[in-house]
């Protein structure tokens, strides 16, 4: 990819859903700028394969920002509170984390602008996800208002775009799609409860609805 290519901020946690957009980004003819908070949450491990992934997509920077959101607490991924095993349950569940969208995306923003950036990556899904309030579209359309009320460059009239091509995909339709873009899924984490042994729980929310999408995409999961 040349140097004349656009620039992209991706918000990269090392799961399935931010590994596929960062691929779609990289499939669409973007550099990559890949952005990971460590916020000290409980599944520190993604830390490490978000390094991973980024490097397999040849990521042109990979920032590890540390931003310990355990100071606020508020989360069963930020505090000692214990994380769900007993299926996806309805309405905003404990692993929700308070802002955590609007603040990465912020501090994405503020990359972007500085690195002469202008499309924001994220992850986000409204189908199969666990009901938090900053994965819906229209928190999305708000921030991206927000971003060119707030800038320098939104004001003199270079628009911010935050990109979310998974919004609207089932967990099955994002796996196909990782597929077809050779997302390294391979590399991905997405336990919120990682065993002593490093291993994936396979019962908190994030592991069911990971399950769900390989077996209703007939497709194997190739990090297990």
């Amino acid at each position: 990819m040349t140097g004349t290519a656009p620039l992209a901020v991706v918000l990269l946690s090392g799961g399935l859903d931010s590994t596929t957009v960062a691929a779609m980004a990289r499939a669409q003819g973007y550099r990559l700028l890949a952005l990971t908070i460590d916020y000290n949450q409980r599944h520190r491990i993604e830390l490490a394969h978000a390094a991973r992934v980024a490097s397999a997509l040849d990521a042109e920077r990979h920032i590890v920002l540390p931003l310990d959101l355990r100071g606020f607490g508020g989360s069963a991924l930020t505090s000692d509170t214990a994380v769900p095993k007993d299926g996806v349950q309805p309405g905003i569940p404990v692993t929700y984390v308070p802002a955590r969208n609007t603040i990465f995306l912020s501090v994405a923003l503020g990359w972007a602008e500085a690195a002469g950036a202008r499309d924001l990556f994220i992850g986000v899904n409204a189908l199969d996800y666990s009901g938090y309030p900053d994965c819906r579209p229209e928190f999305i359309a708000a921030f991206e208002a927000t971003a060119n009320l707030a800038t320098r460059a939104g004001v003199e009239g270079d628009a911010f775009r935050v990109h979310t091509p998974l919004a609207a995909m089932t967990k099955a339709d994002i796996v196909r799609a990782a597929r077809d873009v050779g997302a390294p899924i391979e590399l991905t984490w997405s336990c919120y409860d990682p065993t002593p042994a490093g291993r994936p729980c396979g019962e908190c929310d994030s592991c069911r609805l990971r399950a769900k999408g390989f077996a209703e995409a007939g497709v194997a999961d190739p990090a297990l």
